[in-house]
């Protein structure tokens, strides 16, 4: 009888584990962890999107800005981790836009554009003007895009990145004879800056697209690519 019991026992447990097995491996399970279907973006989503990339306050912009006064001054920074920092954020951007199957230019548009200040004083300053500016961009961006939380964390990242890095960095460089030293660096930007810091190797592949010389991909909204407008007047962001 007890035998019989156990038996009757180790059936019914068998029976409910089956049963739970089936719910988190069956087709109710499968459809609960597969990834959502990714929501189109909205027309006013998508030329955020590609003005926080190539905007004259984007991403493409800063780049070419800062790739243009080292190739005249060196490995100067602020500028060489400033422009570490683009690149990622360049990177995160295009994800974005692959993800949401949306064309921009895989040419950095602005590189070979813009000239080198004179005076990296007033260069740094400008750097400040910019950074505020970089982060009204987002600000207004940001509204555009507060049904995709994605790309609400993607801008908001970008943007804490221009105020707490970016614009104390060219602050510290303007009392500074416009350039500062490792540890000045390190200061405002954290232990990992001027070490490679800024997402190594990802960096240099967000560059690696942006040579001169090839053609930049249509877009939709049109973009004429012309430098910042504070790029023009001696001091560049």
């Amino acid at each position: 009888m007890k035998k019989r019991t156990s038996l009757i026992i180790l059936a019914a447990l068998a029976l409910v584990l089956g049963a739970a097995f089936s719910q988190a491996t069956g087709p109710g399970r499968a459809a609960a962890a597969a990834p959502a279907a990714t929501t189109p973006l909205s027309d006013e989503a998508e030329a955020a999107l590609l003005e926080a990339l190539t905007g004259p306050e984007g991403e493409y912009a800063a780049y070419a800005v800062y790739t243009a006064v080292i190739e005249r001054y060196g490995a100067v920074e602020p500028y060489v981790s400033i422009r570490d920092a683009e690149a990622a954020h360049i990177a995160a951007l295009q994800r974005q836009l692959d993800l949401y199957g949306v064309d921009y230019p895989k040419t950095n548009p602005y590189l070979g554009k813009v000239e080198a200040p004179d005076d990296l004083v007033a260069f740094a300053q400008a750097g400040v003007d910019a950074e505020v500016a970089n982060v009204a961009m987002y600000d207004r961006l940001l509204a555009a895009v507060a049904d995709y939380p994605n790309l609400v964390q993607v801008f908001t990242n970008l943007q804490n990145a221009s105020q707490t890095k970016h614009l104390p960095a060219f602050e510290l460089a303007v009392q500074n004879g416009g350039t500062l030293t490792p540890e000045q660096l390190q200061q405002v930007m954290g232990p990992a800056a001027g070490q490679g810091g800024w997402a190594p190797g990802r960096g240099r592949r967000a560059g690696a697209g942006m040579g001169r010389g090839a053609d930049v991909a249509a877009h939709a909204g049109g973009c004429t690519h012309t430098p910042p407008a504070w790029a023009g007047q001696g001091a560049r962001r």
